[in-house]
């Protein structure tokens, strides 16, 4: 058994994974089935695009594709038999929309004789079969369109999973829902030239932007903007619940759940900045943030003692003499054999987390790991309530050099670079961050600029958009035509396809030099690579010397 991905900065070697397992812990079987997955999708997309010509929507399609490929990140769902389920139903979706296109009297051309536009799975083993025969290799007519296939749909994987976060919370974008599906629709059609390939990469970029608002819009809507926040990341002497991921409304509904439970509840990894929103810090027992970033969940699910809820992706398969894996629910789009699903919300209700605050009650109360607190809440509203104070520092010379250090965190000990480089800055510099990157100098003891912390957490790695925002209020504060005059550097670490989009937005906002790592992308192909460095000035990470040298020239 056999596969082939290169979607994430772990890919083996620089090149992909391949063999019975990826970097990740993905089977062969389940990688394959997504790619599956994906390929047919390619399919529906075709024929909704081809049914929005006519003025044809169909909800359930628009909100089904953003779930099917959010469910494809990585590190989201290892479970076989959700991606089994979920290519029949893209079948059935495909050949709706296709009937509906028939309807209007639209006239198909040769993408429509695509294998991915007819194929009928007739049973399990024949999607298993497909899904070997098709194998992740992504179909172009050349490495460099392969490889800008690549970046528009790893990054409508990411716009996908920012999509339906804000879906949730009752907010969508019919242009968003139009472009995922026109990329997957193209990627049928191998008369596309290089040119309009690299611009359906920048009008991604321009639908990151607008699905980061979006999600932005939500979220505050909801639960009001972050706030400047001292979070604890100690313990009580109460069982709890650990919820990880980025779905602020299971936060939502799991806070309100426990209520007078006596179970208290505590965030992980990406689900930090849920401690920022003033919604949530009604609920005393919301005790604060346990343990680090998503890689180091081994240990610390097994200190924790309690339930864990993955609302989202960065599950690591857990090892086989595991204590935890019994407690570990899922919900939305994340899946792992074995562990237990939330079922999604039905008629307008909440999801029901009885089972895990049941559980929750039987469980000792976490270990504490550490003590103290860590101060976070910098999203674009409450920076701009500091704004004053932070273009005084600028003007004074009391700050020289903002650093955006946002992105993903993962387990490799190259990415000990981003812990050097934040504890070399000069104390004239301020690190704006957002994501789990953050977790590689969030605890270090950087000190304040007249009060500001040196520091600055935006949130959520969508919450990279804050950080947009930012530099384009500066920009206009300091009355400068180019976002890049400003002093800001970019020093991004990246993992996965969210990552991806929040780069392909900054690139449509029109920032450059951007420092990109630990390493480039293994799907980019070297004259794709080269492009991205001449037109965008994109350059790979050295070392925290030799890069502290050339950003601060």
């Amino acid at each position: 058994m056999s596969m082939f991905c290169y979607q994430c900065q772990e890919a083996a070697k620089g090149i992909g994974c391949m063999g019975p397992k990826g970097v990740c812990g993905i089977d062969a079987e389940v990688i394959n089935l997504q790619d599956l997955n994906v390929s047919v999708l390619k399919g529906l997309c075709y024929f909704s695009t081809k049914a929005r010509t006519a003025g044809i929507e169909d909800a359930e399609v628009n909100h089904f594709v953003h779930h099917a490929l959010f469910s494809t990140i990585t590190n989201a769902n290892f479970d076989r038999e959700k991606f089994i389920s979920q290519i029949y139903k893209t079948v059935e979706l495909r050949d709706r929309m296709k009937q509906k296109a028939i309807n209007a009297g639209i006239e198909f051309d040769e993408m429509a004789k695509s294998d991915f536009c007819s194929w009928i799975p007739k049973n399990n083993e024949a999607i298993l079969s497909k899904a070997f025969a098709t194998e992740g290799r992504i179909d172009a007519p050349d490495d460099d369109i392969r490889s800008l296939r690549a970046l528009a749909l790893y990054g409508v994987k990411g716009m996908s999973a920012y999509a339906e976060h804000a879906l949730s919370l009752g907010f969508e974008s019919a242009g968003v829902d139009a472009h995922a599906q026109k990329v997957l629709a193209l990627m049928l059609d191998d008369s596309m030239n290089l040119e309009e390939n690299i611009d359906l990469v920048m009008e991604t970029g321009k639908f990151g932007v607008e699905v980061m608002a979006l999600l932005d819009k939500a979220n505050t809507t909801a639960y009001g903007n972050p706030e400047i926040t001292k979070v604890n990341i100690g313990v009580s002497n109460k069982p709890g619940i650990l919820i990880s991921g980025h779905d602020l409304k299971d936060m939502e509904e799991l806070l309100k759940q426990t209520e007078g439970t006596g179970v208290d509840v505590y965030t992980h990894s990406e689900m930090l900045p849920a401690n920022y929103y003033p919604a949530f810090k009604k609920y005393s027992h919301f005790i604060g943030n346990y343990g680090n970033a998503w890689w180091k969940q081994k240990e610390e699910f097994e200190s924790f003692n309690g339930p864990v809820l993955f609302t989202t992706n960065c599950i690591v398969p857990p090892a086989s003499n595991s204590s935890y894996s019994d407690r570990i629910y899922t919900s939305g789009a994340a899946g792992f054999p074995g562990f237990n699903h939330i079922a999604d919300r039905t008629n307008g209700g909440m999801k029901d987390f009885s089972e895990i605050i049941a559980q929750a009650k039987t469980c000792q109360p976490p270990v504490e790991i550490e003590k103290g607190e860590i101060i976070g809440g910098f999203a674009h509203a409450q920076v701009f309530a500091l704004a004053d104070k932070v273009v005084d520092a600028v003007k004074s010379g009391a700050i020289r050099k903002f650093f955006v250090m946002a992105g993903c965190d993962g387990r490799m000990k190259d990415r000990n670079y981003y812990t050097e480089f934040a504890e070399k800055l000069p104390q004239d510099t301020v690190i704006l961050t957002a994501g789990c990157a953050k977790y590689r100098y969030n605890k270090l003891k950087l000190g304040d600029i007249g009060g500001i912390p040196r520091v600055l957490d935006a949130g959520q790695c969508n919450d990279s958009y804050s950080l947009a925002v930012i530099a384009m209020k500066l920009k206009e504060v300091f009355e400068l035509n180019d976002i890049n005059d400003l002093p800001i550097a970019y020093n991004i670490a990246w993992y996965e396809q969210k990552a991806v989009i929040v780069l392909l937005a900054l690139l449509h906002l029109g920032v450059k030099n951007i420092h990109l790592g630990p390493t480039l992308p293994a799907f980019l192909s070297p004259n794709v690579a080269g492009v991205l460095v001449k037109t965008f000035g994109i350059a790979p990470i050295g070392t925290a010397d030799d890069d502290l040298k050339l950003f601060l020239n």
